[in-house]
């Protein structure tokens, strides 16, 4: 009975500590205050700053803001697992470039072709097949692929202080969405579960589909052709044509979130926006200007220009992951 009685104490003392502080792993820091400030405020009937629920959107980036985002993109590296699976239907890869070197194991000659290079291997591995494929294959990978630097698995490289901010938001009536540069389809399969954001609310770069009939069924084909690219520019145009409200928080890490934070502070009223810094080489990754994968230079520069709230990832949280001690 005692040892009951002091477990349920522990459980009534963690709970009320919870609750007191939305955000254990973020510390006492100015972006800590920010957010909290930001959230009471418009929440907060009778005052000039409430935003009414039906306006509490808050739009998140993955890649990096999420979830972590080196050595290359995740979904670089699904496409890589998936050119090595489909090689033996495909012999002339063996000579051709980019699929070669990723054969070879050489991933920066695979890469060195930048943009067009990786749309090249993504068309040949994500497309001729229905989205229910698509989404199983891109299901299954999820669920087993290991990060090749932590051994764990993709989906525990997300950032715990995130998910409480997400939670948070939640908790007070935000609707939140994934709007990133990745693959929509690659991600609806598996951000309910891991980020408590159904599919409906995921925006994301796609290919172009078509209906067809299958085989006696209806079906939804996936066509090798690019249909909206989901970064930069595109960030906006896609908060409009899937939300169709303009948010009121935005969070993002790169300069591929710069359009979407001038988009959210464009509106009227209370705004807020938010850069996550990679400044921890040690627990994470150190990388901002100068960096191949989620270069953040003229994003920096606005948000202190501006006044935008940057995180310190070495000093502002005091968890990255989940799975560290």
């Amino acid at each position: 009975m005692k040892q009951l009685a002091t477990l349920a104490c522990t459980l009534t003392l963690t709970h009320a500590l919870s609750a007191a502080d939305p955000l254990p792993s973020w510390n006492d820091t100015a972006p800590k205050k920010a957010i909290i400030e930001f959230v009471e405020k418009v929440t907060k009937e009778g005052s000039d700053d409430f935003v009414p629920v039906s306006d509490r959107i808050a739009t998140f980036d993955n890649d990096g803001c999420l979830w972590a985002e080196q050595p290359v993109y995740f979904q670089a590296l699904f496409i890589f697992d998936r050119i090595k699976e489909l090689a033996p239907e495909h012999p002339e890869w063996k000579t051709k470039e980019p699929f070669a070197s990723v054969l070879k194991g050489d991933i920066k000659s695979a890469l060195a072709g930048g943009e067009k290079a990786l749309l090249e291997m993504a068309m040949a591995t994500h497309a001729g097949m229905t989205t229910d494929e698509f989404a199983k294959i891109a299901n299954d990978w999820i669920t087993t692929a290991k990060h090749p630097k932590t051994g764990k698995l993709y989906t525990e490289m997300v950032y715990q202080p995130m998910l409480e901010l997400l939670t948070y938001l939640r908790a007070n009536d935000f609707k939140t969405f994934i709007v990133s540069g990745g693959g929509i389809d690659f991600m609806r399969p598996w951000t309910e579960r891991v980020y408590g954001i159904p599919p409906e609310q995921v925006i994301g770069s796609s290919v172009k589909t078509k209906f067809e009939i299958k085989d006696g069924k209806a079906v939804v084909m996936r066509v090798p052709e690019i249909g909206f690219i989901d970064d930069k520019e595109g960030k906006p145009v896609g908060i409009q044509t899937h939300i169709g409200r303009r948010p009121i928080a935005s969070f993002g890490n790169s300069d591929g979130d710069l359009q979407m934070h001038q988009w959210t502070q464009s509106g009227d009223g209370p705004r807020f926006s938010l850069y996550v810094h990679h400044t921890d080489a040690e627990r994470e990754w150190a990388y901002d200007r100068d960096s191949h994968i989620g270069r953040l230079d003229k994003g920096l520069d606005e948000a202190r220009e501006k006044g935008w709230t940057v995180v310190d990832m070495k000093n502002d949280w005091n968890k990255v992951f989940a799975f560290e001690k």
